[in-house]
């Protein structure tokens, strides 16, 4: 199944350094953020972390990440910034430095996960009943980042676009021999045009490990949508 929306991608030079960036804005990951506006040199004279004041050997410095101005000593992390579709890693701050460490991890990690996919059975509600013999899926993320594809010899299914998801919820119905939480899938609501759908992921037996990895890599993906859905909500 080819990947819906995707767009060519283009280099592009910005004062922040090289990005590689799609050339449609409607088709960008959703796990990407846009560039910050730079606070004007002007509007400060001092470093707006220590409060240090700027001068011919303490200049300036825009974090990447965040935009704000900073000395060099509050300012000299050199961090990759995927979210931002960066060649090179960028200078930041403390915090914008320590903040992408953490989410770092998703895109060299998690995502692959994603975009390798899984199987699982796939139900419409939670009280189904699912068998060994029930039809599977292979669950995949698009290249783009945008869509959810689900992949049969039997059954057709159609994607699920990740802006549309509203919570994923994983589901653990009982715990282990050696007293460890056993999870079996995860509930996915999403929004259609019939109002709020439920749709259950459901692992294999056979194929737990990878399922659950799997499912685990969706919850990290799911924080940056609530993320993006939170802040156009504020800028709105």
């Amino acid at each position: 199944m080819a990947d819906a929306g995707t767009g060519d991608k283009r280099l592009v030079k910005s004062k922040s350094g090289l990005r590689i960036v799609n050339m449609r804005d409607d088709v960008s990951s959703p796990f990407l953020i846009p560039e910050p506006n730079w606070v004007p040199d002007n509007e400060y004279g001092h470093c707006m972390q220590c409060q240090g004041r700027f001068a011919l050997m303490n200049r300036r410095h825009h974090c990447r990440r965040c935009g704000r101005l900073f000395c060099s000593r509050c300012c000299e992390n050199k961090v990759a910034l995927p979210r931002m579709c960066f060649v090179d890693p960028v200078r930041m701050c403390g915090n914008c430095a320590k903040v992408t460490k953490g989410e770092n991890e998703f895109f060299e990690k998690h995502l692959k996960v994603l975009l390798n996919g899984s199987e699982f059975h796939v139900c419409d509600d939670l009280d189904s009943e699912v068998s060994d013999n029930s039809v599977t899926f292979f669950c995949r993320l698009s290249s783009d980042h945008r869509f959810l594809h689900f992949e049969s010899d039997t059954e057709v299914r159609e994607s699920l676009m990740l802006d549309k998801v509203d919570n994923i919820q994983t589901l653990t119905p009982g715990v282990d021999p050696q007293g460890n939480t056993i999870g079996t899938g995860m509930a996915v609501t999403y929004e259609s045009e019939n109002g709020q759908l439920l749709m259950r992921f459901v692992v294999q037996t056979s194929n737990r490990k990878q399922g659950m990895n799997w499912i685990t890599a969706m919850q990290k993906a799911a924080r940056f949508l609530y993320e993006r859905r939170n802040q156009s909500r504020l800028r709105s």
